[in-house]
């Protein structure tokens, strides 16, 4: 371990914490500190039941989008592997736009419907990548990601088709779920999605072990006595449903599970088991980071969370592929 390593740790660890402690007094409305602790002030209002909630909400929706990225690439054993690569976003986009085009805003079981078709969007992707993945035999993985590329055109060729159908309250929802958005009013949501990503987190640190297992070959994870098709399901099962759920909510925001999970292995070169933490909160504090981005650039209106990590992003994907493509 270098110094200079010790020092950028410390340094990125630092701005990313000074970033989500200032994050709730930046904005389009400037907030005056005398006035944000007083009870029955615009300031007061604003701060907890806007800026609060949304950092909270974005910090989850972090957590969530870089432990899905680290179990992916861990699990199909490549790099370029995410949710929103092979398509599984797209897919849940895709289930709540017929939620939102067949009028489904009602709660089933207490849950809203278009979560339930945004969760349910998830897991047929996934499941279908699971059985196309069967014939892919040894190059599997570059195939797979290829096939979740096409996936993800497919779906958003429906989702437009949706758009022409449907009439104009509904384009607008659909139109904010293509872009991604983490702007909410009050406490359900960042609650909802804290729970969820407590539950991934939790799920993943308890078979981490299998997970290091799964990350050298499956055969090395058999050999150990672990049911790898079981656990494998099982992860992507709820890794799908944290997904659904959250892009459900917030819409689709790509490349935050392709870049965290590569920054913190860079900063942190150890086994996967002990990268679980390190991941979700380096993944909470970046997408934080971005969304004060969006929320500080003087634009005429907010600029949409995904444009903000797609032009991180995209040169990142580049850069992975350059470098993949020399190391063969």
């Amino acid at each position: 371990m270098t110094w200079r390593l010790v020092m950028s740790r410390y340094f990125i660890w630092f701005f990313l914490l000074l970033i989500l402690i200032i994050s709730p007094f930046l904005g389009a409305f400037d907030l005056k500190v005398s006035e944000v602790f007083i009870n029955g002030t615009l300031d007061n209002s604003i701060f907890f039941n806007l800026r609060i909630p949304r950092v909270l909400f974005a910090f989850f929706a972090g957590v969530i989008l870089a432990l899905s990225g680290l179990l992916f690439q861990t699990l199909f054993r490549n790099a370029l592997m995410t949710p929103y690569t092979l398509g599984i976003s797209s897919g849940a986009v895709l289930g709540a736009g017929i939620a939102i085009k067949l009028g489904l805003g009602s709660l089933a079981f207490g849950i809203a419907t278009i979560s339930i078709f945004g969760f349910l969007g998830a897991m047929f992707t996934i499941l279908l990548l699971i059985t196309l993945a069967k014939y892919l035999q040894n190059s599997h993985y570059e195939s797979l990601l290829l096939l979740g590329i096409t996936l993800s055109l497919f779906y958003t060729s429906a989702l437009m088709i949706l758009f022409y159908l449907g009439n104009t309250m509904q384009n607008d929802i659909l139109l904010r779920f293509t872009m991604g958005s983490l702007s909410v009013i009050g406490w359900t949501y960042p609650i909802t999605i804290g729970i969820i990503s407590l539950i991934l987190f939790f799920v993943i640190y308890l078979f981490r072990y299998e997970l290091q297992l799964l990350s050298i070959s499956d055969e090395s994870a058999k050999l150990r006595g672990v049911n790898s098709k079981k656990i494998t399901l099982i992860l992507l099962i709820v890794s799908s449903f944290a997904i659904g759920t959250l892009v459900s909510i917030s819409g689709p925001i790509g490349f935050v599970g392709l870049i965290v999970p590569h920054i913190v292995t860079k900063l942190y070169p150890v086994t996967v088991n002990n990268r679980i933490a390190k991941t979700a909160l380096f993944g909470g504090f970046f997408l934080v980071f971005c969304d004060t981005i969006t929320r500080t650039l003087q634009t005429q209106s907010e600029l949409p969370i995904g444009i903000v990590t797609a032009l991180i992003g995209g040169p990142f994907f580049i850069y992975l592929i350059i470098n993949k493509s020399k190391s063969i």
